[in-house]
């Protein structure tokens, strides 16, 4: 149970939770700057898992689905800093500095920073607005924000055709992305927009390919999967049921019952 919650501010995302936490939609709508101060976080993008490094700076790329699981440590809370680079400050940062993006590179979605100095020191000044309640004021956050996209850009200036391309995902194989991501717990609007199309084209071109509306596609395939992890695996519905996109283990567990006649409990036997 999340006994202190996420607390929003200007462009700045300051997490505390006190159990392992696995809430939240998993897609990422802005590139991010995101450390660890107590406890792990391990990231998966469903090809691979990406656990935190202590100490580190890391970049995780817009656009993209990933699932999060945060590790408390033993008798203290998982404490985490998340820098939001939104399009709007990065527009306002490429028409101020005079930098824009030339090539179009498909970075990685996530990538650990080179520990140094410059990166300890930017790390302990976010903590430091924490603590003293500096993310109050936007300006004061503004400035860090354009701090760690200089400190971004000093590292790895590269990364200025990914931080300033400013395009929509260009129209993708429907069919190939939906059977790669249909784990992810994202609504369908964001399926279309990663797929490069309007919510209505998606509708449409999804029936076309598959012959069945996509919610009832996804759960359908979920559950598939589910079933496969219960009878082969002998996973227990508990530790699967938010790593198949649901959201609540009742509402998967009367799912699961009205498709295959009995409840994961007794799935194991059958």
């Amino acid at each position: 149970m999340k006994e202190e919650g996420d607390q929003l501010r200007p462009g700045i995302f300051y997490s505390c939770y006190h159990q392992i936490s696995r809430d939240g939609e998993h897609f990422v709508p802005e590139h991010t700057l995101s450390f660890v101060t107590a406890g792990s976080m391990t990231l998966n993008d469903g090809t691979r898992e990406y656990p935190s490094r202590e100490g580190y700076l890391r970049f995780i790329r817009r656009n993209q689905l990933l699932k999060f699981i945060k590790h408390p440590p033993a008798q203290d809370s998982f404490k985490s800093m998340s820098i939001y680079l939104s399009q709007e400050v990065l527009k306002e940062f490429s028409l101020t500095h005079g930098i824009h993006a030339g090539n179009k590179i498909q970075q990685p979605g996530i990538i650990d920073l080179e520990k140094n100095k410059s990166t300890d020191n930017y790390m302990e000044s976010v903590v430091h607005y924490q603590e003293a309640g500096y993310l109050n004021n936007a300006s004061l956050v503004k400035v860090k924000i354009y701090e760690g996209i200089l400190l971004l850009l000093q590292l790895y200036p590269g990364l200025k055709e990914t931080l300033f391309d400013f395009t929509d995902p260009h129209k993708i194989n429907l069919e190939a992305f939906m059977n790669q991501s249909y784990q992810f717990n994202v609504k369908l609007d964001r399926f279309a927009y990663l797929t490069g199309r309007s919510l209505a084209t998606f509708k449409r071109d999804f029936e076309k390919i598959f012959n069945t509306p996509p919610r009832k596609w996804l759960q359908t395939r979920r559950l598939q999967r589910a079933h496969y992890l219960i009878v082969n695996e002998g996973k227990m519905a508990s530790d699967i049921y938010l790593d198949l996109g649901f959201e609540d283990l009742t509402h998967f567990s009367h799912a699961f019952k009205r498709v295959y006649g009995y409840s994961p409990k007794n799935a194991a036997g059958n």
